[in-house]
C-alpha cells in the first residue's frame, strides 16, 4: 500500500496465458496430424481456432452477462454495490467496472470484461440475501482482481479454446482409417482420442489456470479488503447454499460462465470433483483464514473494516 492504493500485480498471467496458448495449439497441432496433417485442413484449423479467440475477446463479458439474464443497475438503485466498488477500486487505483445483479436465487458472483476499462461485475440475487455487506465487501474484493489482474480475458480463451478442441477432437474418429471400401468405419484410435483425450486435455489444462487464479484472488482481493475472514465467510454461506440445492440450471451458456463464478454453483459429486474449474472451498477457506491470522494477530476480527447497512429487499430485479 501506497498513497492510498494498492499495488496491483498479475501473478505472471503474461506466462500462464503464452503457456495456455501453447497447450491449446499444441493440442490443436496434435489434431491435425491425426486427421491427415493436410495443408487444407490445418487452415481451417487456424482460422477456426483464431475466429474463436477474437469473439471471445471482443463478446464474452456479453456473453456471459446474457447466459445469467444479468441487468445493469444504477447506483440510485444499488447504492451500497455502488459504494463498496467505488471504494475498492478507488484503493485499487483502478478503473471502477460496470455493475450487474442476476435474478436468481442461487448466491454467486463473477467478473467478465477483456480488460480493466471494459469490465462488469455481477451479482446474483441471492448472494445479496444471504450475504451481510461486509461478506459483499470480500467478495467483490476478489471479483475486482481478477479484473485487475486480467485473469478474465485467460479464462475467456482457455474456455473458448477447451470447446474448440473438444469438437475438433470429434474429426478424428473419422480420419485414419485406411478402408476405402464402401464399410469404412469409426477410426478406434480416433475414437479414443475424440471421445477421451482431447476433451480431457482441454479440460485439463482449463481447470489448472482456473484453480490458479482462484487462489490469486483470493490472496489479492484480501490484501485489496484488508479483511480475509469475510471472503471465507461468504464462500462458506455460499457452498452450504449450493450443496443445499440452491443451484442455477445446467445449461452449455451456464457452463461456460461457471468457471467466471467465485464459488462453484453446481454440485460437484464423484470424479465430477477432479474436473471442477474452482480449488475446494475448505481449501480455501483454510487460506484464508490462516492470511487473517497472520494479518491481524490476536484481534482477527477487525474492527477497522468499513460496515455497511444490512441487505435491503431487492425482489424488483427478480422479474427483469
Amino acid at each position: 500500500m501506497s498513497n492510498g492504493t494498492m499495488h496491483v500485480h498479475g501473478h505472471f498471467n503474461g506466462l500462464k496465458t503464452t503457456l495456455l496458448f501453447a497447450l491449446m495449439w499444441g493440442l490443436i497441432m496434435l489434431i491435425w496430424w491425426f486427421t491427415g496433417a493436410s495443408e487444407d485442413t490445418l487452415v481451417f484449423y487456424l482460422l477456426l481456432g483464431l475466429g474463436t479467440n477474437f469473439f471471445s475477446y471482443f463478446f464474452s463479458d456479453k456473453l456471459a452477462l446474457a447466459s445469467m439474464h444479468a441487468q445493469p443497475v444504477s447506483e440510485q438503485e444499488a447504492p451500497e454495490l455502488y459504494q463498496i466498488v467505488r471504494e475498492l477500486s478507488t484503493k485499487a487505483g483502478k478503473p471502477m467496472p460496470r455493475i450487474y445483479i442476476a435474478p436468481t436465487m442461487s448466491p454467486n458472483a463473477f467478473a467478465t470484461g477483456r480488460n480493466e476499462r471494459h469490465a462488469a461485475v455481477c451479482c446474483t440475487q441471492g448472494i445479496l440475501q444471504i450475504c451481510s455487506w461486509r461478506e459483499i465487501r470480500g467478495v467483490l474484493g476478489h471479483e475486482l482482481m481478477h479484473v485487475y489482474n486480467h485473469d478474465i480475458l485467460t479464462g475467456a480463451i482457455a474456455s473458448s479454446m477447451a470447446t474448440v478442441i473438444t469438437y475438433l477432437g470429434y474429426a478424428l474418429m473419422y480420419f485414419g482409417n485406411d478402408r476405402d471400401d464402401d464399410d469404412r468405419g469409426v477410426n478406434p484410435l480416433g475414437m479414443l482420442l475424440a471421445y477421451i483425450l482431447a476433451p480431457i486435455g482441454a479440460s485439463l489444462i482449463q481447470m489448472a489456470i482456473s484453480r490458479t487464479r482462484e487462489y490469486d484472488a483470493d490472496e489479492d482481493g484480501s490484501k485489496l479488503t484488508e479483511d480475509p475472514a469475510a471472503l471465507a465467510s461468504a464462500l462458506q454461506r455460499i457452498e452450504g447454499s449450493v450443496n443445499s440445492g440452491n443451484t442455477i440450471p445446467v445449461t452449455s451458456s451456464t457452463q461456460t460462465t461457471a468457471a467466471m463464478m467465485i464459488e462453484n454453483p453446481f454440485r460437484a459429486e464423484g470424479l465430477q470433483k477432479l474436473f471442477s474449474t474452482h480449488p475446494p472451498t475448505s481449501d480455501r477457506i483454510a487460506r484464508l483464514r490462516q492470511m487473517d491470522r497472520e494479518m491481524h494477530g490476536a484481534a482477527a476480527e477487525s474492527t477497522q473494516i468499513p460496515q455497511y447497512e444490512q441487505y435491503a429487499q431487492y425482489s424488483q430485479y427478480s422479474s427483469r
